[in-house]
């Protein structure tokens, strides 16, 4: 199969890329390479010869026709989206317009492309989404592919509304479709603005490791490359129409996820330790949600997949990757952003109101 993925310098993008070309798919990656990507991240399969890289933006129609011309993919896995919930309160434009006008235009394209090849039944659109368009649980429940749409933020809105526009396509003109919505991922190559790699490389430099109020949110954990194989497993054997919820089935508190890392790094940087020293409670984010959980049931039971990698087994193998790879995540860290609080106006004015 030959795969178009969008956003693959990203960091489920690049995980994506990596895990397919290991599955044996030729792959097309597509990127416009804003801050958050790191072309690195594909170095080791930058001369490979079923990869292929090209730079340009989902909202750019006219490039998007002419990528699917030239590579004539049987697929579409589309990644490329804004992410950051804090980059969100404090920009939310570049959010409606990547997340919701990108996934338009990419709609489009491959609608025209599909009825251009005769409407394949083999052609697949499979969009990547988040749990966090369903908004927050409390201390009970769980996520799954019938909960009702409540976005709490500006990027969970854009994300709930390219939702909408995948289903409708498939709805009104047939495309065939699939959609995914998975919990937070974490992992190797993740850009530093995310809880992890902060902590991670905070606690390395010996800065504060901030957590949001008193760190009781509670994510369910879902390892990067568990999560590319998932998708994957999902492009391949799904039936078009078909929507799954992927989670890790690892609820855990922030709080809890910060002290595990710092006790790791006290194993492997005993000199800095306790590292658990470094962390400092700051005020929340705006609309910040309690608590996410998935019910992967129905991708148990449909195509007999879940995750294989543990939280402990993932947390330590993620610090090793970056304990690894300095040489990755160092050339990151002057961009705008790393290892800065965003959203702070925000919360100063919503305070001052």
């Amino acid at each position: 199969m030959k795969i178009l993925v969008t956003g693959g310098a990203g960091f489920i993008g690049s995980a994506v890329v990596l895990q397919a070309l290991r599955d044996g798919h030729r792959v097309v990656n597509l990127d416009s390479l804003t801050y958050a990507a790191a072309p690195a991240s594909l170095n080791a399969v930058a001369d490979h010869p079923d990869y292929a890289f090209v730079r340009a933006d989902i909202r750019d129609r006219t490039a998007l026709d002419a990528v699917l011309a030239d590579h004539a993919p049987d697929a579409v896995m589309h990644l490329a989206a804004e992410s950051h919930v804090d980059r969100s309160i404090d920009g939310p434009a570049a959010f409606v317009e990547t997340n919701v006008l990108g996934t338009f235009h990419l709609l489009e394209a491959a609608r025209s492309y599909w009825i251009g090849q005769g409407r394949p039944e083999t052609f697949r659109f499979h969009h990547i989404s988040t749990d966090e368009v369903f908004g927050s649980l409390g201390e009970t429940g769980m996520f799954d592919e019938d909960t009702r749409y409540d976005p709490r933020s500006p990027y969970s809105a854009s994300k709930a509304g390219s939702d909408h526009l995948v289903r409708a396509w498939g709805e009104t003109y047939g495309l065939p479709i699939l959609l995914t919505n998975c919990s937070n991922n974490y992992g190797p190559r993740q850009f530093p603005e995310k809880l992890i790699p902060v902590t991670i490389l905070n606690a390395l430099a010996g800065k504060p490791l901030p957590i949001y109020g008193a760190g009781l949110n509670v994510r369910d954990w879902l390892y990067v490359e568990d999560h590319a194989d998932a998708l994957l497993t999902v492009l391949t054997r799904a039936a078009p129409g078909s929507t799954y919820a992927i989670g890790g089935e690892n609820e855990t508190r922030n709080i809890d996820i910060v002290q595990a890392i710092c006790a790791i790094l006290d194993d492997r940087r005993p000199d800095h330790a306790p590292h658990a020293a470094l962390i400092t409670h700051v005020t929340d984010r705006p609309g910040h949600d309690a608590r996410y959980a998935i019910d992967p049931s129905r991708i148990r039971a449909d195509l007999g997949w879940r995750p294989p990698v543990t939280l402990d087994e993932g947390l330590a193998r993620t610090v090793d990757w970056y304990l690894d790879n300095a040489d990755w995540w160092q050339p990151l860290q002057g961009r705008d952003g790393v290892g800065k609080r965003l959203g702070i106006d925000t919360v100063r004015d919503k305070a001052a109101s």
